[in-house]
This record gives C-alpha cells, structure tokens and sequence, in this order.
C-alpha cells in the first residue's frame, strides 16, 4: 500500500532483536495511514510485535534458548496473493554461519534421548500435537531442554491468534500411531516446524 505507508525493513538476530525498523522508526511513516503498521516491544530484547492492520496481518518474532522463532497471523487472501517469483521472503540472508549446527555439533549436543525429550516437552504441552512434537524435536536435535519454553511460545501465539480454539491443537495425519525413535522424523516432517530453522 504504498499510497498509505512507506516500506519497511525489520531485521533481526541472535542477540540483536530491534524494538523498531531498519530506519529506526516504529510505524508507517507520515503519510495517512502510516500508523496501520506498527511495532512494539512486549519484552525488549526478546519479544517484538509487527503489525500491519491494513493487510489484517500480525508478526511476532521471540528469542528464546538462544535462538528466534516468529508467528504470523496473516489473512489467506493475503499469503496467496504472491507468486513464487516475488521477492516475499522472511529469511532473505539465510542462517548466519554462527547459527548453524555441523553434524559433528548436532552429534555432540544431542545427549538428550526421545524419551527424555518427550518427558521436558510434555510437562508444557500435555497434548501431542504438531507443536509437542516439534518441541520434542528440537530438543532432541539441539540437546537444549530450553527449547521447549520456544514451543510452549508458539503455542500461547496460536492461541492468541486463533479465533476458534477448536482448531489450535494440529495433528500429524498418521495421529494415534505411537511414534518410536525411528518414526518419529515422517510425521515431522509433514507437521509443523515452529522453531528449527538453521540445520544443515
């Protein structure tokens, strides 16, 4: 909408989770309707909001257990306005170096077993859906038990975010079916990734 605000960039990391753009500003611009995009800080340094009233669209970005995770509320209209080929991407830089885990650390951190991983994530998220299970995977990954405060996060988002509760808790396909060590990657991979995003 570039009749009612300018545009504006929002760039985060590890360790430098901004409470305003780019340009060092926290909404819009001057223009009218410069105040329908607007960030705000609810915890400085690790919980910022963006929103974008004018798109319906809300964005929250965390830094927990040393890492970022975002929500984002967005209408379906608006998320399918754009083709592949537009340039509407949230990670445009990729993961800096400092990020990303080799095998050799992932082997090194990975002292946490599945079912100690299920034991932490459970006492949060008591269902298992795709967000216990995401949390059981980025702990057994990182072998760091914080992550599950990360998942209970993303949960409290979806709460915050969904109109009708009934469909907060997401389910794999294959729910009901008991996952072992050895099954428990497929239904990740079809479910949702809420907080890994830096593995190579």
């Amino acid at each position: 909408m570039q009749e009612c605000i300018d545009q504006k960039v929002y760039q985060a990391e590890v360790g430098n989770l901004p409470a305003a753009f780019e340009d060092g500003s926290i909404n819009g611009g001057d223009r009218p309707g410069g105040s329908s995009l607007s960030i705000q800080t609810a915890n400085l340094g690790s919980h910022v909001e963006i929103r974008a009233s004018y798109i319906g669209t809300t964005i929250i970005i965390r830094q927990t257990a040393g890492q970022l995770s975002f929500s984002i509320k967005v209408a379906e209209d608006v998320a399918r306005a754009f083709s592949a080929e537009q340039d509407l991407q949230l990670c445009v830089g990729g993961c800096p170096p400092s990020q990303r885990l080799s095998p050799s650390e992932r082997n090194r951190r990975g002292a946490i077993t599945i079912d100690i991983a299920r034991q932490l994530c459970k006492k949060g998220l008591p269902v298992e859906d795709a967000y216990f299970h995401s949390c059981v995977f980025d702990v057994l990954i990182s072998g760091d038990p914080n992550f599950t405060v990360a998942a209970q996060a993303a949960l409290e988002d979806a709460r915050a975010f969904l109109p009708d509760l009934e469909n907060l808790h997401l389910f794999p396909s294959d729910a009901g079916v008991p996952f072992s060590s050895a099954s428990l990657l497929a239904p990740l991979l079809s479910g949702l990734f809420v907080l890994w995003l830096c593995i190579q």
